[in-house]
Formats: C-alpha cells, sequence, structure tokens
C-alpha cells in the first residue's frame, strides 16, 4: 500500500447526483431498474450494462426517506489483464477528483485483495478487488448517512 498525493478533493456524487436526490428524479434520468429491493430503511434499485468510465457494470443505487445515500459498481470483466486495467483506470480516475487518501493499493498480478478508499466530508468512496477469490472490482460511494448506517463511522 502506498500513500498517494493528488488533486483537491471533491464532492461525492453518484451518477452524477447529489446526496438526496429523489428516487423518481433519479429512474427519470436511469431508466427503469430490473429489480428493486428493501432492508433496513433502505430501497435499492439494479440496473444492468450501466458504463462508467468506460467500463460495464451492474450498478446498485440505495434510496432512504431523504433520498439518495449511496451507489456500488460491479465491473465486469473477462480476464485478469481486463481486472488489473479496470481496477488501475479507476483508480487513477479517483485520485484526480478525489486527491491524497492513505488508503491507495496498486494492483498487480499477486493474487490478493486489493483497496483504495476516499473518506471525505460529503462521503466515502471506496474501490476494491479480490483477485485470490475471483470477485469483482467493485467501486461502492456512500453518504455520510449510509456511511454510518453500514460501517457505523
Amino acid at each position: 500500500m502506498i500513500a498517494a498525493q493528488g488533486a483537491q478533493a471533491a464532492d461525492l456524487t453518484f451518477q452524477g447526483f447529489p446526496w438526496g436526490t429523489s428516487m423518481e428524479t433519479f429512474v427519470a434520468r436511469m431508466g427503469q431498474p430490473v429489480s428493486r429491493d428493501q432492508t433496513e430503511g433502505f430501497v435499492s434499485l439494479l440496473w444492468e450494462n450501466v458504463f462508467f468510465l468506460g467500463f460495464r457494470s451492474f450498478m446498485v443505487a440505495y434510496f432512504s426517506s431523504d433520498g439518495l445515500q449511496g451507489g456500488i459498481y460491479y465491473f465486469l470483466t473477462n480476464s485478469m489483464d481486463e481486472t488489473i486495467r479496470c481496477y488501475s483506470d479507476l483508480q487513477r480516475a479517483l485520485f484526480g477528483r478525489h486527491g491524497e487518501t492513505p488508503v491507495f493499493d496498486a494492483i498487480g498480478r499477486e493474487l490478493r485483495s486489493y483497496a483504495s478508499s476516499w473518506t471525505l466530508p460529503s462521503g466515502l468512496a471506496r474501490l476494491r478487488v479480490d483477485t485470490r477469490n475471483g470477485d469483482p472490482v467493485t467501486l461502492w460511494y456512500s453518504s455520510p448517512e449510509l456511511t454510518r448506517a453500514v460501517l457505523g463511522e
């Protein structure tokens, strides 16, 4: 793991929507989700084939009664090379957007878990992949409210 320095941190949004955006507004722009679930006061909506920074993913958005609270992308890659490129490209883009972070794993061919995380006043962004277990590259964004609910932070 290396400490990284970069640009001034930008406020977190999800798919360009600020925290608190209504579910209706989000769906009006994104289209109808393929599934909906509700648990512990949050509604989750799933979309297939959403592109983020050029990579195809499944995307889940989380809503509370206060609107959008976070989301996650599960990136679809077909090989180790694609997984490494996806993680590396996303990591560079996030570093450029959100700047320095003490949790900054550069990915390699070693089979293990890699993670980079940005904790900002506007929420949390966490990029991770576990190449040992074949887990996909994931990118989780959460508002301070969702971060407290899930992680207790």
